[in-house]
């Protein structure tokens, strides 16, 4: 490899060697120190470059695609504030164990506690938000050192998908010239012959990752405990990056119809659609896809074994229930990290839940579900499940929300006429929540995502587009108005990075998910320093990011909603709302639910 000046060496070595490693893109933000980077990048033919002026909306995308894939997205700023913009992606990355390499470029070590301009420590910025920090050594075209840098490349892509996988910082720093300027005896022409110069025909350090399996022993105590169980259950929460790609939804049906168990299917956890939840159950029991528990789980009982895939279910009474229940509790987690804020379950395998599954099916013997079974467990879940959708749909009618609209409805109606396949990116606070409540398990190909690793607001938009910039599929936002506004800046990657949605904009002016707390009691300071109406009008947005806007009214929605799905381009379906009136009734139909499932279990509907 050849180059201008040591700088320039540098980077394309990086880049060179992330490319072998199976790194396929990156996203750039502008700036000076970081050129070395950026022109290396631009010009490698094997990664694909996506361009964002601002930084923390950068980030979020390639979080975006990095969640979308399951496989690394790299990032590169320059020195200062930039890196420090990377900050809230890098979280939110770290809690939902996000495959991310972040790039940050700085100045060289003589100049930090100097007064230098644009200067700050960079030194381990993200704490322990990153699964690996290491600073690269200044550039030279010296044999060992770049052979150093290929290793650390190679080492650092390979540590964004251990386990678990995460975010890892490189800190770059650079002395000028940083531009691709000759620079003569800087880096000698023989250079290019040597081992470190050439890089090898794969990477230069082939890291091979293992799969967890379960000890025999472990796998059988676990396959006991569910065979005895007369109230077996699963549980699957939100899927990590990686168990989303892997998992395979028909396996897990496979082994709850074994075990007589219904699923409770979170709908971040890749399991609530898909053509498994269509499945024939050879066993003629109740179906094995549940996603109504939110309202009814309270009344029903206990279940005796419970078996947990993913994070934290988004359901609060669900997770309440479990909490209350005396019940075993299995959690399968990879690299057996304690995601349980309730401190009731009983065991942690630390395993891979393929293998846990895999493993499972293999032991655990074939049954007719019926005889070993609390049938009646299985018929009062089922039951239930049919009353939370019937009440809903009546609930939801278009005469009805002609004179009552609220915000579940058009949740629902978002993944009922989502195109089969899609990719649909929900917002934090009440959108996820209606979400989890609202939308019916479905045979369609929905690849259901949220930021809720940290749980944050801020860059909802870019890590929505950085999704759907990966498959050819229609990708579908639904976000609040102050998300929205939070990350505005995050449409321009609409055309800077070819990127169309559908924008379903939820508009009750404020913080409407504080309705929910105590607080909204106190009046003031819940009005304006809580809810914080803001008054803003969106249709602003559609000059400046060259989209469509339109207000929908919410008896309208759905018409609105399909032609923009048959309709090129980014279309934000902006319909307003009262949040409080919203939140009334969604604890009436609760209400309607829990009083029916309480008051006649046996009934079905």
């Amino acid at each position: 490899m050849t180059a201008p000046n040591r700088a320039t060496l540098w980077g394309r070595v990086l880049a060179d060697e992330l490319a072998k490693s199976g790194l396929e893109a990156v996203c750039l933000a502008p700036g000076s120190r970081s050129t070395p980077l950026t022109v290396a990048f631009a010009e490698h033919e094997d990664i694909d470059v996506y361009s964002h002026l601002d930084e923390r909306s950068a980030a979020f995308f390639a979080l975006g695609r990095a969640r979308r894939t399951g496989e690394p997205t790299a990032l590169v700023c320059t020195s200062g504030t930039a890196a420090a913009n990377f900050h809230p992606a890098v979280m939110e990355a770290d809690r939902a164990r996000v495959p991310l390499l972040v790039l940050t470029a700085d100045r060289p070590s003589e100049l930090r506690d100097s007064g230098a301009n644009q200067t700050v420590d960079q030194v381990k910025l993200y704490g322990d938000a990153v699964r690996w920090y290491t600073e690269l050594p200044e550039p030279e075209a010296d044999e060992r050192k770049v052979r150093s840098l290929r290793t650390t490349a190679a080492r650092a892509l390979a540590e964004t998908g251990g386990v678990p996988p995460g975010p890892v910082h490189v800190n770059c720093p650079f002395r000028k010239p940083l531009e691709p300027i000759e620079v003569p005896g800087d880096v000698p022409d023989s250079f290019a012959e040597t081992t470190a110069g050439r890089g090898r025909d794969g990477p230069f350090v082939e890291t091979a990752s293992g799969r967890q399996t379960p000890a025999e022993a472990d796998r059988d105590r676990l396959a006991a405990a569910l065979a005895d169980a007369d109230r077996p259950l699963l549980v699957a929460g939100p899927a990590d990056p990686t168990t989303l790609a892997d998992l395979e939804p028909a396996a897990v049906t496979r082994l709850a119809e074994r075990l007589g168990a219904p699923i409770l299917a979170d709908p971040l956890s890749g399991l609530r659609f898909g053509p498994h939840v269509d499945r024939e159950n050879a066993n003629s029991l109740p179906r094995t896809i549940y996603g109504g528990y939110d309202t009814y789980v309270g009344q029903l009982p206990p279940p005796d074994v419970v078996l947990r895939f993913g994070a934290s279910p988004t359901s609060k009474p669900l997770r309440h229930w479990l909490r209350d229940a005396d019940a075993r509790q299995f959690l399968v987690d990879p690299p057996g990290k304690w995601r349980e804020a309730t401190f009731t379950a009983t065991d942690l395998l630390a395993a891979d839940p393929t293998a846990v599954v895999d493993g499972l099916l293999e032991a655990l013997p074939d049954r007719d579900g019926r005889s070993e079974i609390d049938r009646d467990w299985r018929e009062r879940i089922a039951a239930a499940e049919r009353r939370h959708w019937a009440i809903r749909d009546e609930a939801l009618a278009p005469d009805a929300l002609e004179t009552d609209p609220f915000e579940g409805a058009i949740l629902a109606d978002v993944f009922a006429a989502a195109p089969d396949p899609a990719t649909v990116f929900v917002s934090n606070s009440m959108p996820i929540r209606d979400a989890d409540r609202f939308a019916r398990p479905r045979a369609a190909e929905l690849t259901v995502l949220a930021n809720r690793g940290a749980s944050g607001i801020d860059g909802i938009t870019s890590t929505a587009l950085g999704a759907g910039s990966t498959a050819d599929e229609p990708l579908v936002l639904v976000t609040g108005d102050l998300a929205f506004y939070h990350d505005s800046n995050g449409l321009l990657a609409l055309e800077r990075c070819g990127v169309d949605a559908t924008i379903v904009l939820l508009d009750n002016d404020g913080g409407g998910i504080f309705h929910e707390l105590p607080i909204e009691e106190f009046e003031p300071p819940f009005t304006e320093q809580f809810k914080t109406p803001h008054g803003l009008d969106f249709a602003a947005l559609e000059d400046l990011y060259d989209l469509e806007f339109e207000r929908v009214a919410p008896a309208d929605f759905s018409a609105a909603y399909r032609r923009s799905l048959e309709t090129p381009g980014t279309q934000v379906l902006s319909v307003e709302f009262d949040s409080e009136a919203s939140h009334r009734r969604r604890d009436a139909l609760a209400d309607r639910v829990t009083d029916a499932v309480a008051t006649d279990p046996e009934k079905d509907t």
